[in-house]
């Protein structure tokens, strides 16, 4: 029951907190964010109504005009720095008092306050918002009181991620819960079950319950597989094994074999004496028989929601700690026993509940398709571990377009396989596409064409967390961009040493926006720094990973910005530290660390061990900056949050540079 409360604790806590202002001229709103370790980042956005601009907190008070805000005595003691605003600012030219220069928001104005919760569980951050607007040339102020709960990360995950990220695991399970009622190991069970309750129960009301503790104990089946999964393993433990070879390989052939199960070269059951023996403990008279009928359904839909089981366990306890197993299996039971429950309130749908047949098969063969083409992520993990170089860009591209063009002409009917039944026909006897099949594969032809530019090196950020790195690409006509190549205006790069550890394992991965601007990129810590030094700039450390999908989404969509490539390459030491690499350490830096609590075996332990010292924090990607000294430049890092956009990161740098030059 802990974990459950805990996980209702998360849920709520990803929920904005919107607070309406009385003045309807200007919208208030306040969003946390989860950093990295007990690191909190709490915004407020301001939103002015048309005609409205937001007078900025940062002006000098000019009769007694300025925005502030007030915090409480316990909020200020969790505070790490003072307030951010952030937002596109402009200069007053409209009021009486534009002769002094005031600062003002047309659009919407964010300002952020750092957290750290010091151990404890739960701190409340309170502030009042006296806000200051010019409406035409009248000055008007309002005030809005917020209060929002912090939550430290040992009193809710030990994860890493946002809890943004969190609510979309808990989306993804139930969808995938809702497929799996569709397929016909569940599905074609639903009229017996249900009716079964109803019948046997001595009134409606007890055939009620009884479904509803039948859908219950379902979920508490798949959230017990997933509290096994996170708690027999560590948070470190996962990480280790996800990037593994073993594990990876493992994956894939699990993954090939329910994909080619799904495309009906053969079925995959569990013994049938479990479920027999199962079957012989059910009953509908006591909640003891009740939770073995539900365990019999389990056990006997295996063949066809183990893929979606398989699928949850392998991804979540990757990215999201010991309790994105919980969360994951939770949600995944909630949408496979949802439906039961909607029966039960509305029996009368069973009558007009479509018989399994044709499309349930077809639903089985589209995600076999996806399963092979998922399948193909974990091939490429093990590729990266070894340094094959066999599965890259082109080759991996080229064999998605193959599935995804076969899966259009399945769904058209040009191709079928073994448990296929004859597409429906219409008034004249003529076989025709459904519309849900034609929509879909509308949806596979439109993806296959959006892979193929990709061949020749086109930058497919849509996908670009899935693909190999862009440096594995052997050809490419694509041109840079306009902004590439700009030249260094801060210190002279030849005055340092270029880089030379682990550039030859490792330069394959350096991302496209770091290629089309020529950015000299270090991959050791210690050969950056002293370029750092040398070149008197801050160090920008950017804690990757080979095998990390929210790396290569932020690299895409992020470090093509213009404002951004000119800013990482004029002003900053550029190093990427990959966390998983497995260049073997020579034998003077093997060495036990206290905060791994193991032994410094490869390069990417000894990076994983710096990233807890600076930050203590073990997710990627984190861009840590250092001042000459090692000291941080923020107090925190800066993760992946799907939400954010380049104009937020590049504030980040600039703040960084502020103090980094204020310090010299």
């Amino acid at each position: 029951m802990r974990y459950i409360y805990l996980v209702l604790i998360a849920l709520c806590n990803i929920l904005p907190s919107t607070i309406t202002a009385q003045d309807s001229t200007v919208q208030l709103s306040t969003r946390v964010y989860d950093s990295v370790g007990n690191y909190k980042k709490v915004r407020i956005t301001a939103t002015p109504a048309k005609g409205i601009t937001i007078i900025s907190i940062r002006n000098v008070p000019v009769l007694n005009v300025q925005s502030s805000i007030v915090l409480d005595s316990t909020t200020n003691s969790i505070l790490t720095d003072s307030v951010q605003e952030i937002g596109n600012g402009i200069i007053n030219t409209t009021s009486a008092l534009k002769e002094y220069n005031i600062t003002t928001y047309k659009d919407s104005v964010v300002w952020q306050y750092n957290a750290l919760l010091k151990g404890a569980d739960i701190v409340r951050f309170k502030a009042t918002i006296n806000y200051s607007y010019i409406q035409g040339d009248a000055i008007n102020t309002g005030s809005a009181a917020i209060s929002k709960q912090l939550y430290a990360n040992n009193s809710i995950t030990s994860t890493k991620q946002s809890y943004n990220s969190l609510w979309a695991l808990l989306i993804a399970g139930i969808g995938f819960g809702l497929l799996g009622f569709l397929t016909p190991c569940v599905y074609a069970l639903v009229p017996v079950t249900v009716s079964m309750f109803l019948k046997r129960s001595k009134t409606k009301r007890e055939g009620k319950v009884n479904i509803f503790a039948y859908a219950f104990f379902i979920i508490i089946i798949y959230t017990s597989i997933g509290l096994l999964t996170g708690s027999l393993f560590s948070v470190n433990d996962l990480q280790n094994l996800s990037t593994h070879w073993l594990f990876n390989t493992f994956i894939f052939i699990l993954f090939v074999i329910f994909g080619v199960s799904f495309l009906g070269a053969f079925d995959i059951n569990l013994p049938s004496s479990w479920a027999n023996k199962l079957d012989s403990k059910a009953n509908t008279k006591s909640f003891t028989g009740i939770f073995f009928m539900a365990f019999t359904l389990v056990i006997v839909s295996f063949s066809c929601t183990s893929i979606f089981v398989s699928n949850i366990l392998a991804t979540s306890s990757v990215y999201f700690g010991k309790l994105g197993p919980v969360v994951g299996m939770f949600s995944f039971g909630l949408g496979l026993g949802l439906p039961f429950m909607l029966l039960a309130l509305f029996p009368s749908f069973l009558t007009s509940l479509t018989k399994s047949g044709g499309w349930q098969n077809a639903l089985k063969v589209t995600l076999g398709f996806l399963e092979l083409a998922l399948a193909l992520k974990f091939l490429l993990n093990v590729d990266a571990y070894f340094k094959w170089s066999i599965l890259d860009r082109e080759v991996f591209l080229v064999i998605w377009i193959a599935l995804f063009a076969l899966l259009t002409l399945y769904l058209i009917g040009k191709l079928r396989f073994k448990h296929d039944s004859h597409l429906p026909k219409n008034d004249w006897g003529l076989e025709y596409v459904p519309v849900p099949r034609l929509l879909l594969a509308v949806a596979s032809l439109a993806f296959t064409l959006y892979l193929i530019p990709g061949l020749w090196g086109a930058p497919l950020n849509a996908i670009s967390g899935f693909t190999p790195p862009y440096g594995s690409q052997d050809f490419t006509i694509t041109a840079p961009p306009p902004h590439a190549s700009v030249a260094s205006t801060v210190g002279g790069t030849t005055a340092a040493l270029p880089p030379s550890k682990y550039v030859a394992q490792l330069k394959e991965n350096e991302p496209k926006a770091a290629k089309d601007n020529q950015f000299i990129t270090y991959y050791d810590y210690d050969e950056a720094m002293a370029a750092a030094k040398i070149l008197k700039k801050p160090l920008l450390i950017d804690f990757t990973g080979e095998q990390c999908v929210n790396c290569r989404k932020f690299e895409a969509s992020i470090w093509k910005d213009a404002d951004v490539a000119r800013t990482m390459k004029n002003d900053f030491v550029l190093a990427s530290l990959y966390t998983d690499a497995k260049i073997e350490l020579n034998d003077t830096e093997k060495k036990y660390d206290s905060l791994l609590q193991t032994t410094l075996y490869n390069v990417g332990d000894k990076f994983k061990a710096l990233q807890l010292k600076l930050i203590n924090s073990q997710a990627q990607p984190n861009y840590v900056i250092l001042d000459n000294n090692a000291n941080l430049l923020q107090p925190n890092g800066y993760g992946y949050e799907a939400t954010e956009n380049a104009k937020a990161f590049y504030n980040h740098l600039q703040a960084a540079l502020v103090k980094y030059k204020s310090g010299m």
